[in-house]
């Protein structure tokens, strides 16, 4: 491979949002005053490792117009699937004349505002020579309990060696891809890039991360998002 790899990001937000309730989907809910989008899209923004961004987006959206972040010239969209994997791949579609099979893709959640800038350069400086990839992720620290199927405690589980998924995770563009068209192939869903890598038999790299990254998923976590974003402004 000549020249530099370069670095694309991709953030998923063709989500309809069902378990956040309400009729706006989740990715545009305001938080401190902004589409909790746009605050998805800043680090990503700040960051001069990144070469263009591609957001997928529901087919008819008619919100993103209105965000600043839509006139950005590094930033463009494609139209989302009825699945994360199916979106991912039409990103990386829309990205197929530009980027090479070794230019690195960021995959980044629209419902995860939190990121911070050090953990983006922190992901980008871990995985840039590894073979595989990787992605941000969190020891498990809570007491794990599984459930007899009637709401009853069953037994504990072992947490040693399991970590919390997060975004951003960054894999190679022709890697990615392959691994994806497998998936949909196969009609394998998959819940996050890692383990569409992983059904490869490939072992993602894990790079600890801010457990602060949360993703929303209920109206409640609007303000919990609020306090660390307050809380990152003071630092």
């Amino acid at each position: 491979m000549s020249g530099r790899a370069r670095r694309w990001a991709v953030v998923v937000a063709a989500g309809r949002g069902e378990r956040f309730g309400g009729s706006t989907p989740k990715q545009y809910a305001r938080l401190l005053g902004r589409p909790v989008l746009s605050w998805s899209l800043a680090a990503l923004l700040a960051s001069p490792a990144i070469d263009g961004i591609v957001v997928a987006l529901a087919p008819g959206d008619r919100r993103w117009k209105r965000l600043a972040e839509s006139r950005d010239p590094r930033v463009r969209t494609c139209a989302g699937g009825d699945r994360r994997e199916a979106s991912v791949s039409n990103a990386l579609v829309a990205l197929q004349a530009q980027a090479r099979d070794g230019d690195w893709v960021i995959v980044h959640d629209a419902a995860r505002p939190c990121l911070r800038r050090q953990d983006l350069d922190a992901l980008i400086a871990a995985t840039r020579n590894d073979a595989v990839g990787g992605l941000l992720a969190v020891p498990v620290a809570d007491t794990l309990k599984a459930d007899d199927g009637h709401g009853r405690s069953l037994r504990t589980a072992d947490r040693s060696g399991l970590w919390r998924a997060l975004t951003p995770q960054m894999f190679r563009y022709g890697l990615l891809r392959r691994a994806l068209a497998m998936c949909l192939e196969r009609e394998r869903g998959v819940t996050d890039e890692a383990s569409a890598i992983e059904a490869l038999g490939l072992r993602p790299r894990l790079v600890p991360g801010r457990a602060d990254n949360i993703k929303l998923t209920t109206p409640a976590d609007i303000g919990l998002a609020e306090a660390i974003l307050r809380a990152g402004r003071k630092r």
